[in-house]
């Protein structure tokens, strides 16, 4: 199998490469021996590709570096499945959305930590169902049941009946982005009105509705949709957030 050479090794060679061609012209030109303009660009387009190869691959370390922030490490420590539990665990702790022996529907699971921090505060006496395409395979509690299904595709009202309804539904959905602001902002919106619904069908009364959604000209609709069905809507941003994401979180505090 051919194996290519680390980038930064491909641009050393063009470097003695490049020193050599360059004593090899002035010493053409000393003799006055003509060169070909091809000559130059191919050199010169070689080495353009290897720096911007060699830039790309350090803009890429340094990307995985900065994913392995303090929150990241510290869930590591703490033993949490993932790190987006500090945000819940902020929420809740500004709006007290769980208590013991409630019960609670996790929308988009996976990989857990949500329900993982859920069923430690609801207790034994409590229940947390958990719904994603992916099984987080480290949650094994009596108290705890999780459900392979597509969001948009489950039969709501027949989970109702099966499981009755729930205190808190929390979603944190997200869809896979793209890059292009209004095809995510979009794409959240849709997740976010999804789990409006299903959290719709499932809550008591006075319970509580979280969600994460996309930042954008739709979010307001959204809030305005959900202020009709709840006492109070409130968007938050938590700490845990990072800097150049778009997402916040919608709370609905007090179901009708």
């Amino acid at each position: 199998m051919l194996r290519l050479e680390p980038t930064r090794i491909r641009l050393e060679k063009a470097i003695n490469g490049y020193e050599k061609v360059n004593n090899h012209l002035w010493h053409c030109a000393s003799i006055r021996m003509p060169l070909t303009i091809l000559h130059r660009i191919w050199f010169y387009n070689i080495t353009f590709f290897l720096q911007r190869g060699y830039i790309c691959d350090k803009r890429k370390n340094m990307k995985g570096k900065r994913w392995d922030d303090h929150y990241t490490r510290r869930a590591r420590d703490e033993k949490w499945l993932a790190r987006s539990v500090y945000k819940l665990q902020e929420i809740d702790n500004k709006f007290n959305l769980i208590h013991k022996g409630d019960r609670l529907l996790d929308l988009g699971c996976y990989p857990g930590s949500w329900s993982q921090y859920g069923i430690g505060k609801v207790g034994p006496g409590g229940k947390v169902i958990g719904i994603d395409l992916n099984e987080p395979g480290q949650l094994s509690f009596p108290n705890f049941r999780f459900i392979r299904a597509d969001v948009f595709a489950f039969d709501i009202q027949g989970l109702v009946r099966e499981n009755g309804k729930m205190d808190v539904v929390m979603s944190d959905l997200a869809p896979r982005t793209t890059g292009i602001k209004i095809a995510d902002v979009s794409r959240s919106i849709a997740l976010a009105e999804q789990a409006l619904d299903i959290a719709l069908a499932f809550l008591k009364k006075s319970g509580y509705f979280l969600c994460k959604v996309f930042e954008g000209e739709d979010l307001k609709i959204f809030k305005t949709k959900a202020s009709e069905n709840f006492l109070q809507v409130r968007l938050y941003r938590a700490k845990a957030t990072r800097k150049r994401s778009r997402e916040v979180y919608l709370l609905g505090l007090g179901f009708k």
